[in-house]
């Protein structure tokens, strides 16, 4: 029986912070909210969220997740 402990996996993503600063929706050319929690970043005017994998974000739109 193993007595180890781990600590529970993330879901957020990290993203640099000066990169979050120049990224504009490639439909609107708007600007960018970032979700930590579910690793994208959203467009509220194109209402689409842009995933981002392994600290890089899918900036297409055929990628990304339309919003509600």
């Amino acid at each position: 029986m193993s007595t180890e402990t781990h600590a529970p996996l993330s879901l957020a993503t990290e993203v640099d912070p000066r990169l979050l600063e120049v990224l504009v929706c490639p439909v609107t050319h708007g600007p960018l909210t970032y979700d930590r929690v579910a690793g994208e970043l959203v467009s509220k005017g194109a209402k689409l969220a842009y995933p981002i994998r392994d600290g890089v974000p899918i900036m297409l739109p055929e990628e990304a997740r339309a919003l509600d």
